[in-house]
């Protein structure tokens, strides 16, 4: 069978992937009474949880993909449904198409794990088990077999698009923070022959990522190094540390120690680099970012950030020159900090 080599734009596929969330978002906001209570009045995140007793943070990411479906708008920090919710999803409408939704809510798993975010005592449990050994620094080897093949499938086009990059040009060694597979460092060491490449995982994840450098012939360039990234100190020989999707994993508190971590490590001149997908600044979208914020949900203790909010841990850390620009893959946009 002839096939296509990998290309850096698979956005169809993401949307495709990301569509699942389209539905059940709109239906349990619906049965909380989100666009009841943003109806006649706008609220703040805050004030619209307290309203519904739902929690705060899920509720901002329900209510970013939400505004970028076109159920809600957002205007200094106040969220309001809009002419269209209002017209078809109020429960007292004229035009109200809750028995058209609800004939698919019951049967929607997703509706069940949406809902459930939104009560803090019920949080998703069963997906945090997998965050939980992250930060202790174990995982059986075969939920990291999973993960580290799921993440690779999950990051091929991107890692593709990461690897054209010229900043990497001006790197000699690279330390590929939670790397997983290790597909990242691949590509950028295929890319640029003088660099090498060393993926920083727990133990498990290092022997899962060690097969896939075997079978890219690039192991005298890339290896990996078993770190527990929260707990132990981070090698200090490299000249540039990347962390993909790594952030959007963590509470904001966390967020702040890895980079923090990462500065220590750094020489002067070192650079941070983050990939990821961006919100908007205001929080409303793209429809894809905000789509995959309610994976992270679902499965993770963060989020998709704003470049607002990724600068607000890296300045505080010490990094300086901060710069962000989209790679060309997917959605994805790389954001570069330096240690003066």
């Amino acid at each position: 069978m002839n096939t296509l080599p990998v290309t850096t734009d698979d956005r169809l596929v993401w949307d495709t992937w990301l569509a699942i969330y389209r539905l059940p978002v709109v239906t349990v906001a619906d049965e909380v009474g989100m666009f009841a209570a943003l109806a006649a009045q706008s609220l703040t995140t805050d004030e619209l949880a307290a309203q519904i007793s739902v929690g705060a943070r899920a509720l901002a990411i329900h209510l970013g993909l939400l505004a970028a479906l076109g159920f809600v708008e957002r205007h200094d920090r106040r969220w309001r449904a809009t002419a269209a919710a209002r017209t078809w999803l109020h429960p007292d409408a004229e035009g109200y198409a809750g028995p058209l939704l609800h004939r698919f809510r019951d049967h929607h798993p997703l509706h069940a794990q949406l809902l459930a975010t939104l009560r803090p005592e019920v949080h998703a449990e069963a997906y945090q088990s997998a965050v939980a050994e992250w930060e202790r620094g174990e995982m059986p080897p075969g939920l990291a077999q999973m993960i580290t093949a799921f993440m690779n499938a999950h990051s091929r086009a991107a890692a593709k698009a990461v690897g054209f990059q010229p900043l990497f040009g001006q790197v000699r060694s690279l330390l590929d923070v939670g790397g997983g597979s290790a597909v990242f460092s691949i590509e950028v060491a295929k890319a640029h022959p003088s660099l090498r490449a060393t993926v920083m995982e727990i133990a498990a994840v290092c022997a899962e990522a060690d097969r896939y450098i075997a079978a890219s012939g690039l192991g005298p360039r890339v290896g990996t190094q078993s770190v527990n990234m929260f707990t132990q100190a981070w090698p200090s020989d490299y000249d540039a540390h990347f962390l993909s999707n790594i952030l959007h994993d963590w509470s904001d508190e966390t967020c702040r120690l890895l980079v923090k971590k990462s500065f220590a490590a750094l020489p002067s001149g070192g650079r941070i680099v983050l990939h990821e997908m961006l919100m908007d600044d205001d929080g409303c979208g793209p429809l894809p970012a905000a789509a995959f914020a309610m994976l992270m949900l679902l499965g993770t203790r963060g989020r998709q950030y704003t470049l607002a909010e990724l600068r607000g841990f890296l300045e505080p850390a010490g990094f300086t020159d901060i710069e962000a620009f989209s790679t060309g893959g997917g959605y994805y946009s790389l954001i570069v900090g330096r240690k003066p």
